[in-house]
């Protein structure tokens, strides 16, 4: 059996006359959490969207779980699921209503009873009953992440997940990431948190100029950096020292344009 979940091989996409992606080539393997860090605008969303099937390539190969994006949209649609940057909630459902009515969408059998099951996996039973709007940031991407399981999806993708949530949601949110992972989904997440791929990826791509620059774990890009400097204790390198040297940078915020 493949156990390739993604396959991306010469990857391009462009907007007019700007080129976002020039030749983007990775693989994700099956149960893994793989993060796609870059700056704003290294089209990230883009390849999430190409993905998905919500945007066609210009040129490259790719494919999720076998089935290529192009000629078998269809068959990657029932595979997969999506998560955005923004919490994709009807503010005037309850949790409960929201859960059941994609269940409904989905054709998928006892939705009642599988909203009930999801909101008990996602600590939201005594939320259940209330609207949607009145949901904090942190329960609001839970219940977004909750939607986006039904159906059991072999491949999710989690488009910023935790972005603009405090630091509480925020883990909130990665605990629920792990067990999603830790029980056999396939997880590609882009983020600008580099503590959140540090903490969350099985590997790590570094997405720059258009293409994948690197590809690793923590373990192996940390090798990438010079040796750590020794003070009066040894200062390892983080996630964002390796990701400003790894693209040329000396210092300052990946969030800038």
């Amino acid at each position: 059996m493949n156990n390739t979940a993604i396959s991306i091989k010469g990857l391009t996409k462009s907007f007019k006359a700007q080129k976002v992606l020039t030749g983007v080539d990775f693989e994700v393997q099956r149960g893994e959490i793989f993060a796609l860090l870059g700056s704003n605008g290294a089209g990230k969303t883009t390849t999430i969207n190409i993905l998905s099937t919500l945007m066609k390539p210009e040129s490259g190969k790719v494919s999720v779980c076998g089935f290529d994006i192009q000629r078998e949209p269809d068959h990657v649609r029932q595979s997969i699921s999506l998560t955005g940057q923004f919490a994709a909630l009807d503010g005037m459902l309850t949790g409960k209503e929201n859960l059941i009515m994609i269940a409904k969408l989905r054709n998928v059998s006892n939705p009642a009873q599988v909203a009930d099951q999801l909101l008990a996996k996602f600590s939201l039973n005594d939320a259940a009953n209330r609207r949607a709007d009145t949901y904090s940031g942190g329960m609001k991407r839970r219940l977004d992440i909750a939607m986006s399981l039904i159906g059991s999806p072999a491949v999710i993708f989690l488009d910023e997940p935790t972005a603009g949530l405090d630091p509480e949601a925020r883990n909130e949110v990665w605990t629920t990431i792990r067990e999603l992972a830790g029980s056999g989904t396939t997880i590609l997440l882009t983020t600008q948190y580099l503590e959140e791929a540090e903490q969350l990826a099985d590997r790590i791509a570094i997405l720059h100029g258009g293409k994948i620059i690197t590809t690793g774990t923590l373990n192996e890009l940390k090798e990438m950096f010079p040796p750590a400097k020794v003070e009066y204790i040894e200062k390892q390198p983080t996630l964002e020292d390796i990701f400003l040297s790894i693209i040329g940078k000396k210092g300052g915020d990946i969030n800038e344009e």
